[in-house]
């Protein structure tokens, strides 16, 4: 099975060689990169090349790229900059998502990697026909563009009614688009469970954020530190042919022992309970 860890725990400090070097010194191996500006500069080729030998310094892989979602974001802070959704039904706003997604996908050139992990929309946008006809013309182009570059688009569930794991599903089925999902098990306890989202997306699940949550602000903690019932999410992210990389998608929580020093156990304890349960599933199933 893959661990993953998502840059987004850093998102509010630039991506360095001695950030790099304590995210291996912490066994992880694979990492997903969160493309803001402040923290990895995905415009400039200067800082892809940087990237791209620090990577190798430190023998860590890129999984996947997490497409940006805000524009000049201020360091050190969170969600504090212009909003980018390729679902925006204003053109000049849309064309200028696209130009961002496109720069950010232009970083597999020089660092490889499997997957552009994508938003639909910013926020919780309603399920308006106009958004979806948006996102189908900026998707339409963004497929190809990443697909030249050996890279695969998939969509993330957030909350709201647009980019839920129903709305997503009936949108690639309607646009026959070449494109994936992320299954995002904290955005799926806020919304209808960890269990139902899960079901409705397992076939195109290629990749996933696994995180916790009380169920009521996305928290972005630890597993198994908010209420998410890690038994039965662990036997729907169980239930699929090929075991799913698991990416923790983490923010830092003030007043709490930093992740990384827990990376290791919370991997450990993972992966032990999805062996448990894919050995339970065979055994029901006869296979």
């Amino acid at each position: 099975m893959q661990l993953v860890l998502s840059t987004y725990l850093f998102v509010n400090q630039p991506l360095t060689p001695n950030l790099l070097a304590e995210i291996a010194r912490a066994g992880v191996e694979s990492v997903e990169i969160f493309c803001s500006p402040p923290h990895f500069n995905y415009r400039s080729e200067e800082r892809v090349r940087e990237l791209s030998d620090w990577l190798g310094e430190h023998h860590l892989k890129v999984h996947a790229l997490h497409s940006p979602t805000e524009r000049d974001r201020a360091t050190g802070k969170r969600e504090s900059g212009a909003p980018i959704s390729i679902s925006d039904p204003e053109r000049l706003r849309r064309l200028d998502a696209l130009d961002e997604v496109k720069r950010a996908l232009e970083v597999a050139e020089r660092i490889p990697f499997h997957y552009l992990i994508q938003h639909l929309s910013h926020g919780r946008a309603p399920a308006d026909p106009r958004r979806f006809d948006a996102a189908f013309n900026s998707l339409e182009h963004l497929v190809v563009f990443a697909k030249q570059r050996g890279v695969t688009i998939a969509l993330e569930n957030t909350p709201g009614d647009l980019t839920s794991p129903s709305s997503l599903r009936h949108f690639i089925e309607d646009t026959r688009l070449d494109l994936k999902m992320c299954f995002d098990t904290g955005h799926a306890h806020l919304e209808d469970g960890v269990e139902t989202s899960f079901d409705v997306m397992r076939d195109r699940v290629v990749s996933t954020h696994v995180h916790d949550n009380h169920g009521e602000r996305d928290e972005h903690l630890l597993p198994y530190e908010g209420t998410i019932d890690w038994e039965k999410a662990l036997r729907a992210l169980a239930g699929t042919a090929q075991p799913l990389p698991i990416v923790l998608e983490l923010k830092d929580q003030p007043g709490r022992p930093a992740p990384l020093e827990r990376l290791s156990e919370t991997f450990d304890r993972l992966e032990m309970g999805l062996a448990s349960k894919r050995t339970t599933n065979r055994s029901t199933t006869g296979n």
